[in-house]
């Protein structure tokens, strides 16, 4: 392997096609405000560098980041590219990752709207993110850890895994299919609207008109607060621990629940069962 340490390169395509290279304690950053520094790379190592500039990672192979910073200036930072590990960096540059697949993330801080769209095979563990539209149309997620904070993330995934997570976020996996979401917490509004085949278990649900037009949707030992409205012509199998304030029109299945306020049935074709499992002392 090639060694390059504290070097500053602001040139277009500084190290394009390089293989078998560790980058340590270098500055992409200056002002002839060059683009796509690694381009079309293999087993790229980088350590402790600096980013500032645009595309610096794309059509690369076997790529490894560790302990570095992707400022906002530094757009689009990792797209096309396969084999990705990623630790204890900063990501703050918009469309940080995307059409990349086999990608590990750990103990990374993540400030970047519309990330990891498109994104196949993908670990994250013990990071946070900021994101808007995060994770679109992506599959094979395995999520540990992760704590989320914006609008409209994981719409369209498939074949996914999420545990022990904390996730913020309006309009969550909308359309998702074939997903897993164990022991953790989602607040925002309408989660889950017309996913497939869902499966939320030991999970915290907060925030209004949850889980409505789902196929395939389980619920297991699940808390729900300040929920109503919720299962609107969805099929749905639910063990809930709390009380709800209303369920609409669940169009099949079955409903465990201690209490509801309000049952709403204003739809002759719903007929999921509503079973609450004791005396009821809602208000």
């Amino acid at each position: 392997m090639n060694t390059i340490t504290n070097k500053t390169f602001d040139e277009e395509r500084a190290l394009y096609g390089e293989k078998q290279l560790v980058v340590k304690d270098c500055n992409f950053d200056g002002s002839a405000d060059g683009e796509s520094a690694f381009k079309e790379g293999k087993d790229i190592s980088v350590e402790n560098c600096f980013f500032n500039l645009r595309y610096p990672f794309w059509h690369d192979d076997k790529l490894k980041i560790t302990a570095s910073e992707m400022t906002e200036l530094c757009r689009a930072a990792l797209w096309y590219s396969n084999d990705i590990e990623i630790t204890d960096t900063k990501l703050h540059g918009i469309k940080a990752l995307r059409e990349c697949s086999r990608v590990k993330i750990k103990d990374c801080d993540i400030r970047s709207l519309e990330f990891g769209w498109s994104v196949c095979d993908i670990e994250m563990e013990s990071c946070t993110a900021e994101s808007e539209y995060f994770m679109m149309r992506s599959n094979h997620l395995t999520f540990k850890n992760v704590q989320m904070k914006g609008k409209y993330s994981f719409q369209y995934i498939e074949d996914s895994i999420f545990e022990n997570c904390i996730f913020d976020t309006k309009d969550a996996f909308w359309h998702a299919k074939n997903v897993t979401v164990r022991n953790s917490t989602i607040k925002g509004e309408y989660l889950a609207w017309y996913c497939e085949n869902v499966t939320f278990e030991n999970c915290k649900m907060i925030g209004t008109q949850p889980l409505c037009y789902c196929k395939g949707l389980k619920l297991i030992n699940c808390e729900m607060i300040d929920t109503d409205l919720c299962f609107e012509k969805s099929e749905v199998e639910a063990t809930i621990t709390t009380s709800v304030r209303s369920i609409k029109n669940p169009l099949s299945g079955h409903i465990y629940v201690p209490c509801v306020e309000e049952i709403i049935r204003d739809d002759e074709n719903s007929h999921g069962e509503i079973i609450i499992k004791k005396q009821c002392c809602c208000a």
